[in-house]
This record gives C-alpha cells, structure tokens and sequence, in this order.
C-alpha cells in the first residue's frame, strides 16, 4: 500500500530524524536521491545544460546540493537565485566549489536568463517547499514561462501545488517527473496537484520508523488481490452474499442492467433484482441468472447489501423504493437518483447509508442539504477535504468520483484510486462502479474497501480496453481484470 503523510507529519518526522544525525546529513541524502533521478533521466550528463531554480527554503537546499553533484559529473549547471540574499547558505558554498554558476534572478528580464531557460536539456525546481501555500509569484512564473523543450523536475513537490490537498491557487509548475522524500505527500496523488506532479519518484531517506500511520493511503496490486473475495470448497451462493438492486425504471431501464452486469461479475453468489416489469424484463434477457421480483424491496427476500439509485428516477415510485431499501438493516450504497432522494432529507433523520458514490455535482447537493453552501469548483479543487466532511455529515464512506477519486470514511481514513482514467467519462460507467462496489459489499468487504477496491478494478478495466470505451465494454471486461489480479 503506498502511504502518504501531510506536511505536519513529514517536519515531526525529519526533526525526530535529524536529531540522530549529522548536520546536513539529511538534505545531502535528499540530494543524491534527487541527482540520481536526474542523471537516468538525462540522456548524458557530461555536458548537459542543467538549469535550478532556487528559492529561499530547504528545497531550493536541496536542488543547489543536486545541481553540484550533476556539475561534479561533467554538467553545465546554472543556478538562478530568486532570493539571493536568502538562498540557502552551506548548498551555495557546496554548489559554487563544485562548479554550478549562480546568478541573481530577481529580476526576470535579466539579460542572459531566458537564453538558459531556453537551452536548457533539465530544469530542477526548487522554488518553493512542501510548507508553500498560494500561486507562485510572478518572477518565478515569468522565469518558468522562458522553459521551453526542457524536462521540468519538481524538488519534493511541484512549487504552487499545496503539499497537504493538491490545490493550484494559480501558477504553477508542470513537472515532468516530481522527486519526493520520505513519504508521498497527498498532493502529489490528488488533481489538480498530480496532474501538475507527472511522474512521481519516492526517495527514501530514513523517515519511516518516525512517520505515523499513513492516511490517505493508494491501494496497489497486491492489496487488491489479498480483499478481493475468493469462494472456498464450502461455499454456495448465499454464503458468497446476495446483492439486492433497486435500480432502473421505466425511463431508465438500462440502468439496471448495467448494475446487475456489473454485480453478478462481482464476486457474489446471486443478484436479486426489484423492480416493475418494464425494467425486469430488460435485466432478465440479459442476465438470466439474476433473482427478479416486482415486490418491494422490503419483501424481496435474503439480502447482504443493497445499491439503489442507479436510473432510479425521482417519482413517488422511486421514493417509496428508496425508503423501502434505506430501511434495510445491511449495508446500502446509494448513487445516482438515490442521492438526490437523499439530499431532500437533512442528514440524521434517517438510517445512514453505508456508501455513498457522489460527483461533485451531487455532492454540491448533499452538502446543501446538511446546511453547508459549497460549489462544485471548490469541491474539485480540495477533493480530500470534502469527501472527508460529507463523510462525517453522513456518518458514512464517500466515494467521491471525479479525475481523482477518493473514498473516504467518517474517522477521517481515507483512500486515493490511482487506476482512474478519463476514458471512464462516459454514459452507464458510474452505474458498473456502483454495481461492482455493492456486490463487494455483499461479499463481505467495508464499505471503505468496498469502494476502494471497486474504484480500482473499474479503472484498472477501462485502461484494458482499446479504442473508445462503453459501460457494457466495462461489465464484460472484469472477469479478465478479476483473473489478472488474482492470477485465477
């Protein structure tokens, strides 16, 4: 599991760590981890053009540390100093006897300078720490604007990407690859800050035995593999859970077919389907092993948890089946029309869901209904804290669905799907998720691995398929995604 920790988390840590250490001993390793990178990434080094951009802090440390080791290798190294009187002192010395040219860069327009940035073959930024907060400042951005066909390495964190939420006030830079140390910082995983981070490479430099328990965390391979429901030579298909859906109507009727799809691919024993006829009938030619029935879902029969909500509609029907299944003492994932119902009753008043798999539009309305005025523009740009406060709003997991989806649970916890793709962005595929996540559900999983593990393979499917992608596409890809993972 990749752990990520804050910028709180990561200072206490490197205190507890420099205490044990020699003087400069830390930012050296951060150096030579950095270096590295960049000598497997430059073609050659003797006689690369190497441009840092350096501000004040401890990154800018860093990159004069790395810049003189390039030089010592044969680079050209140039630093540009964009608070000279405050660079960072013991990397200067070090950088200038290695060799690396530093020039004032306080002044953008200094002759010379956009020349460098121009015929530069590595650009390392270090402008600003994991501590910055805000846009960049316009010397900075006029300087990385002079960067043309270089590529742009981040010191630690891309400079006007907020360490802790991945939030871009403003300007900020592009990073082709972003060097971290210790930890991944949560802005590195989340857009927009990983759209701006490219390739992230982890360094280790000792943090660990002093970082606490990590949060958000990335699931990988292997720890989908190891939740991932498997039968054992006892099992039948209610011990494997039995998924309840009420979705679909006679509007949408493909809704429910696409749950359903998604479901009885999802490692449960049986789907039970309720509904009226006109959304049955659609659901049984394509999936004949689903249980269907017209009664309500109260009076369906055995289920291990529920998804409603998918085409569901909004009528005095769809209430009547959304209380029906909101009544249910087993888990509940709710999507789609469902979370709409949700939003016309405040928070509390009745049971809470397991999961809900909200965009940020549906969440602008979940939160509007628990009295909290926020738009759709600031949920995207802080994803993690607004999943996390519908979550405490409603007592539940938040799969907060978008170019970076996170799931986040009512203590805080919470996870980073890192298979997202924008392939995904298409009619019905919300619909697979919600099909794959409640199975899950019924097989037994939380609802945080639940949501987690069904964002994973989702994505993991659309990234398998060629050409454009469709939702039936989806469906029929999880069986290879399933076998992939688990080598089955």
């Amino acid at each position: 599991m990749r752990a990520a920790h804050t910028v709180e988390q990561v200072r206490a840590a490197e205190a507890a760590l420099l205490a044990t250490l020699p003087e400069g001993t830390l930012m050296r390793r951060a150096a030579a981890g950095l270096a590295g990178t960049c000598v497997r990434l430059l073609d050659r080094v003797y006689g690369a053009r190497v441009v840092l951009l350096v501000g004040s802090g401890d990154n800018g440390g860093d990159a004069l540390y790395a810049g003189g080791m390039l030089a010592r290798r044969g680079a050209r190294v140039d630093a540009l100093l964009l608070a000279p009187d405050r660079a960072h002192a013991a990397g200067l010395a070090w950088a200038r006897a290695a060799g690396v040219r530093a020039l004032d860069a306080v002044d953008p327009d200094r002759p010379g300078l956009a020349g460098l940035l121009g015929r530069a073959d590595l650009v390392l930024d270090g402008i600003v720490g994991i501590g910055g907060r805000g846009a960049l400042r316009p010397t900075a951005a006029a300087l990385l604007a002079r960067v043309s066909g270089a590529m742009v390495v981040a010191v630690d964190v891309p400079s006007g990407v907020d360490a802790d939420t991945g939030e871009v006030a403003g300007a900020a830079v592009r990073a082709d690859v972003t060097v971290t140390f210790g930890t991944h910082k949560p802005g590195l995983l989340i857009d927009p800050g990983a759209a701006h981070a490219g390739v992230v490479h982890l360094v280790d430099i000792g943090l660990g035995p002093h970082l606490p328990e990590p949060n958000p965390t990335v699931l990988q391979l292997d720890d989908v593999a190891r939740l991932l429901p498997t039968p054992s030579g006892e099992s039948d298909k209610y011990s494997r859970g039995v998924l309840g859906v009420a979705a679909g109507s006679p509007r949408y009727p493909g809704a429910a077919v696409l749950v359903v799809g998604a479901a009885v691919r999802g490692g449960v024993g049986a789907v039970r389907c309720t509904g009226p006829a006109a959304v049955l009938g659609p659901v049984l030619a394509a999936h004949p092993e689903a249980l269907a029935t017209q009664a309500p879902p109260a009076e369906a029969g055995r289920v291990q948890a529920w998804v409603v909500g998918p085409g569901l509609d909004t009528d005095p029907d769809a209430e009547a089946r959304f209380a029906s299944v909101l009544g249910a003492e087993v888990p509940v994932l709710v999507d789609a029309d469902g979370l709409t119902l949700l939003a016309r009753s405040a928070p509390g008043t009745r049971p809470a869901p397991a999961l809900l798999t909200p965009h940020a539009g549906e969440a602008v309305r979940l939160f509007a209904a628990a009295g909290v005025e926020v738009t759709r523009e600031r949920i995207e740009a802080a994803r993690l804290e607004h999943a996390r406060r519908l979550a405490a709003l409603y007592r539940c997991v938040v799969l907060l669905k978008g170019s970076t989806t996170v799931i986040a649970a009512p203590d805080g916890r919470a996870r980073v799907n890192p298979t997202g793709t924008p392939r995904l962005a298409t009619a019905g595929s919300g619909d697979v998720l919600s099909g794959l996540a409640g199975a899950l559900l019924a097989a037994g999983l939380d609802a945080l691995d639940a949501g987690s593990v069904a964002a994973w393979l989702h994505g993991l499917a659309a990234r398998t398929l060629p050409g454009p992608v469709t939702a039936p596409d989806l469906v029929r890809a999880l069986p290879g995604v399933w076998a992939d993972v688990t080598g089955t």
